[in-house]
């Protein structure tokens, strides 16, 4: 979701982003992995897969919560990882 914010005559985009809910009954991790997907459908996420620590610092999580959404679209063969480089959105050629 986007809105905007007017700075005189300048617009700022102000994006909403969706968090982990610790209320939920779903678990953090799948909540996470949820989030992902979500934002590699949509093109927000392309190629690299934000880091567990950047995911830790954006959505609140543990790293182990992150690494285990990480695990999940890894499974699920949604994206890929290269010990040293990071995840990155598997593409089917």
């Amino acid at each position: 979701m986007e809105s905007s914010e007017t700075g005189g005559d300048l617009v700022f985009p102000t994006v909403f982003r969706v968090t982990v809910d610790p209320d939920s009954p779903v678990p953090l991790y799948e909540q996470l992995a949820a989030i992902l997907r979500k934002r590699i459908a949509s093109g927000d996420i392309t190629s690299r897969v934000p880091s567990v620590r950047t995911l830790t610092q954006e959505y609140g999580v543990s790293h182990v919560t992150a690494e285990h959404a990480l695990r999940i679209l890894r499974d699920a063969g949604e994206i890929t990882t290269t010990t040293g480089r990071g995840s990155f959105v598997r593409r089917d050629e």
